[in-house]
């Protein structure tokens, strides 16, 4: 039997622990609004009973979100990368799950050939796949021949609630859900070969 595999035509990136590091602790930052652990940040807030205390607790997050972006630096084999890739013509963008502000300091202070980036101030989080599909229907490119890559599973989840492809990158650990992704990255090197090597339809027998 002869199974066809997409070509990559597009690449899309999470942006802390993929592109950029992050020292974002989350612990402590629910902690500080009140959050159980085993619950999403965001969707914690998003049910908060008043505007008021939804806003007060998105100030907690955006303060220490806006001190992370002041410390990030692009993480090893990045900008390899990138680069390799645009002088391949492969479009790319950013899909966060950070607020605006914060990742304009990231990619000022990082400076990364890629003009589109969307964050949660754009659409909604991750795992949600708003902003996945509003990239594939900016480049007019299938959902499929489109590849996100990202640190988490809310990456993973995201990629596949867009019919897109999910890659892992997990450099140090890998995690017990690697085996929901499609591909899994131990070193951003390895990227450019991934999607050299899917760069036509390939046929596995």
């Amino acid at each position: 039997m002869t199974t066809q595999v997409e070509a990559i035509h597009g690449v899309i990136f999470d942006l802390d622990g993929t592109l950029v590091s992050s020292e974002l602790d989350f612990s402590l930052i629910k902690e500080q609004i009140g959050c159980p652990c085993d619950q999403d940040l965001l969707d914690y807030i998003a049910q908060l009973p008043s505007p008021y205390m939804r806003e007060e607790a998105m100030n907690i997050v955006h303060q220490h979100e806006l001190l992370d972006a002041q410390h990030a630096s692009l993480l090893p084999g990045v900008l390899d990368a990138v680069d390799a890739l645009k002088a391949r013509g492969i479009p790319m963008a950013i899909v966060t799950r950070n607020f605006d502000k914060a990742a304009a300091i990231k990619l000022q202070n990082n400076p990364l050939p890629i003009n589109t980036v969307l964050t949660r101030s754009d659409a909604p989080a991750k795992p949600d796949p708003s902003a996945l599909n509003a990239i594939a229907t900016l480049w007019h490119i299938n959902a499929s021949n489109l590849l996100y890559v990202g640190d988490y599973l809310y990456d993973i989840q995201a990629a596949h609630n867009a019919n897109m492809r999910a890659c892992l990158y997990a450099p140090d650990v890998t995690p017990a859900y690697a085996d929901q992704a499609d591909y899994v990255l131990h070193d951003f090197y390895e990227l450019v070969g991934l999607v050299d090597s899917y760069s036509e339809k390939i046929e596995l027998c």
